[in-house]
């Protein structure tokens, strides 16, 4: 069935359109030569049980169905029908002519329109100089915004209500036309320049450091937006050549410093930060290396060298012939350690780096079972999320504060041994702030007093 079936035919509709208001449900099927009417008559062809239906309207919508005296249609195909017909250019050249901002909302708040649609009558509202809370027209299209893309509302059904909703929205999405469209609202650009930590300025950063923001936001924020803005930028691993090139131009020294840091910088940017130690020492510390660069590197900075997660097994095994504590401990650190270098490692026996092997989550099980036979490696056993289960069942029975503790943090620590660290006041917040014991209280939809 299709809305051409309805032309010319009597439709009976009781209680109020869900989609439309009066006005507008009576314009549209109009344009098809439909006539609605509230009362049943032998001309009637269909039969719509609309929202807020009175009692009586109830009892008699009963009555007809059981008489069998027309066809009731379902009031979402009725009105997805009816939408779908809309001429959406000739939609938008009235509501550009006529300025009317109530049919405008009615539209944006109208869930049977496609979101291509919606992000173009999206373009078209006036927001004002409003923020997104602060009318209640500004609210209703705020709101439908995040009522439309937002997953599972039901389960948080404030979230459409919250100054935060918004911010809820971009962490929750991957789809870069919810994230431009947010990016580019007026209320929001208000937020670019801004110190304040308010909702704008959260939602602004969120935006910034999300995986699918698209390059010409970025390229947005990086013109218009604050200091602090441009170097989560700056941070991001997904960063090209030409967005790197518009930040460099910045000149800003807390945005070069944290560019200094990104591990795909190319060769032009690369070769400008030589000029400066600093920045060199953190190129070291996190470039993807090549032969080229890591022998540009080893004599000045083999301490930074080390703490590279990029670093390959063969310039690990010879950054330990520099003989440095600092750097056989920085290696020890790397989460990126060979492991063929881990047993001649702890031949040396010092214990900086001890800890940082067994507490390293790359050093394999078998070397941290038998790490185990030595207390003196307890805490950072207890601090590995690579540590096997039963010598976390170990650990918990130390009567040491400091290993307890660690446990309370170990995203891998069981579950009942995180409920009995929350009974002890002096871990319950390390607990609770535990990704992993978080993640078992949504899933059991439990919920705890903070």
């Amino acid at each position: 069935m299709n809305i051409k079936s309805l032309k010319n035919k009597k439709i009976l509709l009781f209680g109020k359109s869900r989609s439309f208001s009066q006005n507008e449900l009576l314009t549209q099927l109009k344009v098809h030569n439909i006539e609605l009417v509230k009362e049943y008559d032998e001309g009637v062809d269909y039969i719509v049980e609309g929202a807020m239906m009175t009692p009586l309207q109830t009892t008699e919508s009963e009555n007809l169905y059981n008489k069998k005296v027309a066809e009731f249609l379902n009031i979402e195909v009725f009105e997805k029908m009816l939408t779908e017909s809309i001429d959406e250019d000739v939609l938008m050249m009235s509501l550009k002519l006529s300025s009317d901002t109530q049919r405008l909302k009615n539209f944006l708040t109208n869930p049977q329109i496609s979101d291509e649609f919606y992000f173009r009558l999206l373009k078209m509202y006036n927001w004002g100089e409003d923020d997104f809370y602060e009318s209640d027209d500004n609210r209703d299209v705020s709101a439908s915004l995040i009522r439309r893309f937002y997953k599972n509302i039901e389960r948080n059904h404030n979230v459409e209500f919250s100054k935060l909703g918004l911010m809820h929205l971009v962490l929750q999405c991957n789809d870069k036309n919810i994230i431009e469209t947010i990016a580019n609202l007026k209320p929001l650009r208000k937020s670019f320049k801004t110190n304040d930590k308010d909702h704008g300025y959260r939602i602004v950063t969120s935006i910034a450091t999300h995986n699918s923001t698209s390059k010409q936001v970025l390229k947005l924020f990086i013109k218009e937006a604050n200091t602090y803005v441009k170097t989560l930028i700056a941070m991001r691993k997904d960063i090209d050549e030409e967005v790197q090139n518009l930040l460099y131009e910045t000149g800003e020294k807390k945005v070069l410093e944290a560019l200094s840091c990104c591990e795909n910088l190319s060769d032009e940017i690369f070769n400008k930060f030589l000029e400066d130690e600093a920045y060199s020492k953190n190129m070291a510390k996190y470039i993807k290396l090549d032969v080229k660069k890591y022998d540009f590197f080893k004599d000045s900075f083999s301490c930074e060298l080390a703490q590279n997660e990029n670093i390959n097994p063969f310039m690990q095994g010879d950054l330990l012939y520099f003989h440095l504590d600092e750097v056989e401990e920085n290696l020890a650190h790397n989460k990126s350690l060979y492991k063929e270098l881990i047993p001649e490692m702890l031949k040396h026996k010092k214990d900086k780096v001890d800890f940082a092997l067994y507490s390293n989550p790359s050093t394999p099980k078998s070397i941290l079972e038998l790490g185990f036979k030595d207390e003196k490696n307890y805490l950072a056993l207890a601090l590995n999320k690579n540590t096997p289960q039963d010598i976390l069942y170990k650990l918990y029975e130390s009567d040491v504060e400091g290993i307890k503790m660690a446990l309370s943090k170990n995203i891998s620590t069981p579950v009942d041994i995180l409920y009995q660290l929350q009974l002890d006041s002096r871990f319950e917040r390390y607990v609770k702030e535990n990704p992993s014991f978080g993640r078992h209280i949504q899933q059991e939809n439990i919920g705890w007093q903070i």
